[in-house]
């Protein structure tokens, strides 16, 4: 068996997905106000490791597709955490952020070209208060949580896209940043929050790349939070720190969990029961992601 992390043929999976994806892709419907607000979502966004997954990237593709396309997306990633609030460059074919070591080279030739965001830009800028100043990064393009799962998702590059730095920890704070963008939602776009439900790479073993295997303190974490995601319960999950089985080990960072507070907080009622679109392991970590009206 290869390892996860060094395929025999880098992205062969992806190469093998791409066309047909590229075919359904061009039919899909694009969003009308008729359909009313597109659903927040939050993902397990998965690294170059997903461009070797071929059931992963269907499944990401999959939910889009049943989805009318959106106008826009924002997206807030476990990988940019900055303050003051940023937003990345919004000139069209911005180039990506390879923020990962240790791949192969054909990783870090992957391109994601999309369109101008200015208008989206100057929409979400609108949307801020002055008690939380947004500003423009000349130069940032996306990182790769955010390009590497639209890639799969919205192989096209056809949509204008803007990444959102993670200025805080605090949950309510994100909560809040989250209502703030929730009206976009009836305006066609997507907001998403990228991250991993559970993300202790520094507890990965060979057995768990080679053979799936899941650890306790994995299983036990995600049972924790599909729980207190069905039961709407955004006090216990943001108390995960404290009261979720399987910490430290599930993050020993909060920046992969702390993304969910965005989607949570964008949707129109985060108490609302979240939807499982795609759960299971990578690696051994819990790769659940799911979706909020």
């Amino acid at each position: 068996m290869s390892d996860l992390f060094r395929p025999e043929i880098p992205a062969g999976a992806y190469d093998a997905f791409l066309p047909d994806a590229l075919d359904r892709a061009v039919t899909q419907r694009p969003w009308s106000p008729a359909d009313g607000p597109l659903p927040a979502l939050y993902l397990s966004h998965g690294a170059p490791p997903l461009f070797d997954d071929g059931e992963w990237l269907r499944r990401l593709f999959d939910w889009t597709q049943s989805l009318p396309k959106p106008r826009a997306i924002v997206i807030v990633s476990a990988h940019w955490e900055d303050a003051p609030l940023m937003l990345s460059a919004p000139a069209a074919k911005t180039p990506l952020v390879y923020d990962f070591g240790g791949f192969h080279p054909r990783y870090y030739q992957m391109r994601y070209e999309t369109p101008d965001a200015g208008a989206l830009a100057a929409r979400i800028a609108a949307m801020m208060p002055d008690s939380e100043p947004l500003y423009q990064h000349p130069s940032r393009g996306l990182d790769h949580g955010a390009w590497v799962p639209l890639m799969a998702m919205y192989p096209l590059a056809d949509i204008p896209v803007l990444q959102m730095s993670m200025p805080t920890h605090d949950p309510q704070r994100l909560l809040t940043l989250g209502r703030r963008l929730a009206p976009l939602r009836e305006e066609g776009a997507l907001v998403i929050g990228s991250g991993f439900m559970v993300h202790g790479l520094p507890h990965i073993t060979r057995d768990m790349m080679l053979h799936g295997t899941v650890p306790g303190w994995s299983s036990d974490f995600d049972r924790w939070a599909t729980d207190a995601l069905a039961r709407g319960d955004v006090d216990e999950l943001a108390s995960y720190a404290d009261r979720a089985p399987g910490m430290p080990y599930a993050h020993p960072t909060p920046d992969h969990f702390l993304p969910i507070f965005i989607t949570l907080g964008a949707a129109e009622n985060p108490e609302q029961p979240a939807r499982t679109v795609i759960d299971g392991y990578m690696a051994g970590l819990a790769r659940r992601s799911f979706q909020l009206s």
